[in-house]
């Protein structure tokens, strides 16, 4: 229903009901159809259920599979210790999604308590969650509004709608039909919305919509959607399946021929669940969830606050940025920017110059004296956001708002659109009086209006709130002051150009997003000049092909029109909050990753459905800060870009430890499957694996996390989103250092049978050293491990010097022997192994070699 095209009697006839309200019996009936004025939940998840989806991954499944099959055969220590990597990594999942689900109980916490409505002709206060559709409301500074209004009584009305609809300043209602159909929230002034607040003047609204039905319930009803997967959970999630598929294969192609060549059946069994153990890198889940967590504490440095963990990851990937305008590319706060007074266009700044000059003077004093904002004791300036910032002009030029006592005034009004105040001056009555342009100019005797009201045009096309200013000489104060007589044959003094302006780092981190190749995007409530000035002030708009649309002109485009401009669309006015959703699906459909930053209630469902939302801490509302991702503590735009730059180094070293994780199971499985073909007995045990996987290698893996950023981190676009963690030779580079690692494995296991040396415990160290080796080999994509600081990763060197500790411990600490089935080895095994275990850090070396020389990373 569009309401804002109804007059008041048509409204009252739809919903059964008048001025003095609905009856009590009435709105008791109502209330019992329509349900209590709250917003559902909608289906909320038990803790049950959100702990058992942690099982669902392949991967896990089939370690459980393994830890059961193992237990049943006797081998309890492996399936004890692959259940707690199973039970850790669920708890960390749990925990995220427990803490994602408060979003909507932030959103019902906006309802406001109590209200005073008209029943049976008399005010009353009610819980706001008894209203109903045809109950008339009363509205005064200070109030939430309780449900969404036609207005039908507005004096001097005026309501922040900044969180529902991003408008930086309070909108003037009024009660007058609108004629147009398809309008967005911003524009319907005839209409009042749930959890806005009224901050001037007061009026009257009936209801019209309550609880869900509500602008604020359709957000809500957004909130529900499912948010998109990270690119490393993607990967992950598709690496895994095929994984698992492949293990599964092995293991079966790999107990058939052993049955049918006559091996031992639990023999086979148990070296099967040795292979899917090496196959499976069970660190991997918890060195990312580990690594991402020390990120996320690190970032906080930078004044970013993470949420939900893989957001870390996902700021290396993105390519578009849609922000909001108000309040994070602006300062939320308005601002006088120009002044045109004596036929002359200043800058604020250039004011000082000429404020000894009668008409710049007379302008100061009527910003000073026609001004109802004022100065708290503790110095704050409050009231109207337009007066604050006409006000901290006077003042800047030490002109006082009681230098010229008040005697009397005509109020605005949003009919007219002017003020006009009275004041002593000499011995005269000096009026002056303030409004739009186009209204004042043609009460004014001595200007040319047609030529003052092009310079409004130009004044007006930087997307400046323009104001105009005039006075009168009266030789005694009017007993009763009117519009008619008393704001007619007024002298022209002056216009000003109001702006909510760009903050000053903004303009440097729109230039390091575009050299990073992320496309900055506005998108905003706004009006669309407002917001195209901003944006070309900043750089977003910076093209001829760079477009501007309006929400009307979006909701007028089919899907398929959209989606073949959505990337040439910078700068989005006038929406909604479905569109702004709209907008992040499109481009999502088109291929991109989006960050969306926000921190109204009307960004929620967008910062939720983003591959990752950044809400602002200081002027973020609680709705946009449960639903985002990560949370701008300073609310500055600039930290995006070091958060990307940060996001990109930790995915940087995330794929570094894939690589070397996978590396290390590429190594096992090539040991375990050409050994047994070569005649070789198996030779890893399933502890051997586990304990390679998790400690040998899971301690260097998150030392990883700590190398620092490639020179060119930030000079290079962003990570295709589709692109696989083997691209890049990172595949090739898996297998063939697997097989080297098990050549020299397998060749250092013939040779030591044939000596009758402690065969598996070299082994064993032989390959758990090969990863050391190989760690160091890899802590760059391109230098040499001694061009680029061999002491610059504390952490990693002290995880390399405990990894050797621990399994010197594993092999000559006596009663662990017999759980890791090791021997102590003689001086002469000890060199042999450290010899081998080296050839690997020396190849990878070579490799790094031949890949500068091609100029190609690795």
């Amino acid at each position: 229903m569009n309401w804002h095209r109804l007059s008041i009697q048509e409204a009252f006839e739809l919903l059964g009901t008048n001025q003095d309200g609905l009856s009590t019996s009435a709105a008791e009936i109502k209330l019992m159809q329509t349900g209590p004025n709250e917003l559902d939940e909608g289906k909320k998840k038990s803790i049950a259920g959100m702990l058992l989806a942690q099982f669902k991954d392949v991967m896990i499944l089939v370690l459980m599979a393994a830890a059961i099959i193992s237990g049943i055969i006797g081998d309890v220590t492996d399936t004890i210790v692959i259940l707690i990597i199973v039970l850790l990594n669920a708890f960390i999942g749990f925990i995220q999604e427990y803490r994602a689900e408060k979003a909507m109980q932030a959103l019902k916490q906006m309802a406001v308590t109590q209200a005073r409505v008209l029943r049976d002709g008399i005010v009353i206060w009610l819980p706001a969650t008894e209203l109903v559709p045809g109950d008339v409301v009363l509205l005064e500074a200070g109030n939430s509004v309780p449900a969404d209004l036609r207005i039908i009584e507005s004096i001097n009305l005026k309501i922040e709608e900044a969180a529902l609809t991003g408008e930086s300043h309070a909108i003037e209602k009024n009660t007058q039909a609108l004629d147009t159909d398809d309008i967005s929230v911003g524009d319907k002034k005839n209409m009042a919305f749930k959890g806005t607040f009224v901050t001037y003047g007061r009026g009257k609204g009936v209801v019209i919509a309550t609880g869900m039905q509500t602008e604020l319930g359709r957000i809500a009803k957004m909130l529900q959607e499912e948010e998109s997967l990270t690119p490393l959970q993607q990967r992950m999630a598709s690496f895994g399946k095929k994984l698992s598929i492949l293990v599964l294969f092995l293991c079966i192609v790999f107990f058939v021929a052993g049955w049918l060549r006559g091996e031992d059946i639990i023999k086979m069994v148990l070296t099967s669940i040795s292979l899917a153990v090496a196959a499976i890198p069970e660190a991997l889940p918890a060195v990312i969830t580990i690594s991402l967590a020390l990120a996320a504490k690190r970032m906080i440095r930078f004044n970013s606050l993470i949420r939900k963990l893989p957001a870390v990851e996902t700021l290396g990937s993105v390519t578009y940025i849609c922000t909001d305008k108000t309040g994070t590319l602006t300062k939320n706060k308005m601002h006088v920017e120009q002044v045109f007074v004596n036929g002359q266009l200043y800058e604020r700044d250039e004011l000082i110059a000429h404020r000894q000059k009668e008409a710049v003077s007379l302008l100061l004093h009527a910003f000073a004296l026609n001004n109802d904002a004022f100065e708290d004791k503790d110095k704050n300036i409050k009231g109207d956001s337009t007066e604050i910032a006409l006000l901290e002009v006077a003042l800047e030029h030490n002109v006082l708002p009681d230098v010229w006592p008040r005697l009397a005034e005509i109020a605005f009004d949003s009919d007219r659109k002017l003020m006009t105040t009275f004041h002593r001056y000499n011995s005269s009555i000096i009026s002056l009086t303030k409004g739009a342009p186009d209204i004042l100019l043609q009460r004014c005797d001595d200007i040319d209006s047609g030529a003052m009201q092009n310079q409004v045009e130009e004044m007006a096309d930087k997307g400046h709130r323009v104001l105009g200013f005039a006075y009168r000489i009266w030789d005694d104060l009017p007993e009763n002051p009117s519009s008619e007589f008393h704001e007619s044959g007024l002298r022209f003094i002056g216009l000003t150009g109001i702006i909510d302006p760009p903050r000053e780092e903004v303009f440097d981190a729109v230039s390091q997003c575009k050299t990073a190749g992320i496309v900055p995007v506005m998108i905003t409530g706004d009006h669309p000049i407002t917001a195209k000035t901003i944006a070309q002030r900043i750089g977003i708009l910076s093209s001829e092909n760079d477009i501007v649309i309006t929400g009307q002109q979006l909701a007028a485009m089919d899907n398929e029109s959209f989606l073949s401009k959505v990337d040439m669309i910078k700068v989005y006015a006038r929406v909604s909050p479905d569109q702004k959703l709209q907008i992040v699906k499109a481009l999502q459909e088109n291929g991109h990753y989006i960050a969306m930053t926000g921190d109204g209630v009307n960004d929620a469902p967008s910062l939720k459905r983003a591959n990752i939302g950044i809400a602002m801490g200081i002027t973020g509302t609680d709705v946009s800060k449960e639903a985002a991702h990560m949370i701008l503590l300073d609310d500055n735009f600039s930290t995006i870009v070091k958060a990307v730059r940060e996001g990109r180094r930790i995915y940087d070293n995330i794929l570094k430890f894939i690589k070397y994780l996978m590396t290390t199971n590429s190594g096992e499985l090539w040991t375990l499957l050409l050994g047994p073909m070569l005649g070789l007995p198996v030779a890893l045990l399933p502890i051997h694996i586990l304990w390679i996987n998790l400690v040998t290698d899971g301690l260097p893996a998150i030392s990883l996390s700590f190398e620092k950023a490639e020179k060119d981190i930030m000079k290079r676009p962003p990570r295709p989103p589709q692109q696989s963690v083997f691209a890049n030779g990172r595949g090739l580079h898996m297998i063939w250092v697997g097989l080297l690692m098990a050549v020299i494995t397998l060749a250092a296991q013939g040779w030591a049978i044939n000596r009758g040396l402690h065969w598996q415990t070299i082994v064993f160290n032989i390959l758990c050293l090969s990863q050391i080796g190989h760690v160091l080999a890899i802590r760059s994509m391109r230098q040499s491990f001694f061009s680029s600081g061999m002491f610059s990763n504390k952490a990693l060197i002290a995880a390399v010097v405990l990894a050797v500790g621990l399994q010197f411990v594993v092999t000559y600490i006596p009663f662990l022997q017999p759980i890791f089935q090791t021997e102590a080895l003689t001086l002469k095994e000890v060199t042999i192994v450290f010899i081998l275990s080296s050839l690997v850090f020396f190849a990878v070396e070579i490799e790094k070699a031949i890949s500068r020389r091609g100029n190609r990373n690795y």
